[in-house]
């Protein structure tokens, strides 16, 4: 029989995830942005959203502190670290950029799921102040998503002409 677990415990777990979730992110679309050449469009738009997860994070503090807690520096070195390593792991490989835009469209329906699940959370542990913050977070990766899903086609379309082309295509 496993121990019963305090809602309100499991939502904080369930917020250091998601900030750990958002480093991870950060690092990995970071390492994607410095690699892409033949797709300016493609560089802005993860920027933004390198810019949109640094401000979900910091909105991911600002809760964990109203619930007098903080993230755990652990969890964010290994995610990071994690991160890192997906990056890289693409990056010696003939289709880097299809691996890499398939990967962000499935992460950002993960991010999504996290979200809409702290959210419920929330409101089982009983948490008014954060939902406005969480959906905001979650708005902006329904944004990304949307952004992600509209783009792959054409991303498949321009990869392939520029390989047969034997242009260089990252």
């Amino acid at each position: 029989m496993s121990v019963p677990q305090n809602p309100r415990d499991l939502y904080i777990d369930g917020l250091v995830n998601a900030r750990a979730l958002e480093t991870q992110a950060i690092q990995l679309l970071s390492r994607q942005v410095e690699r892409l050449e033949n797709f300016p469009e493609m560089a802005r738009r993860l920027q933004q959203h390198i810019t949109e997860s640094e401000q979900q994070r910091d909105r991911l503090d600002e809760i964990l502190s109203n619930l007098g807690t903080s993230a755990s520096g652990l969890k964010d070195l290994v995610t990071g670290f994690m991160g890192n390593m997906a990056a890289l792991a693409h990056a010696p490989m003939q289709d880097e950029l299809l691996k890499n835009t398939f990967a962000n469209y499935a992460f950002e329906h993960f991010e999504i799921a996290s979200y809409k699940g702290l959210l419920v959370m929330a409101e089982v542990a009983g948490d008014n102040r954060a939902p406005s913050a969480l959906r905001q977070s979650l708005q902006e990766e329904i944004s990304m998503a949307q952004w992600a899903e509209e783009t792959l086609e054409p991303t498949v379309r321009r990869y392939v002409m520029l390989k047969a082309e034997g242009a260089k295509a990252i």
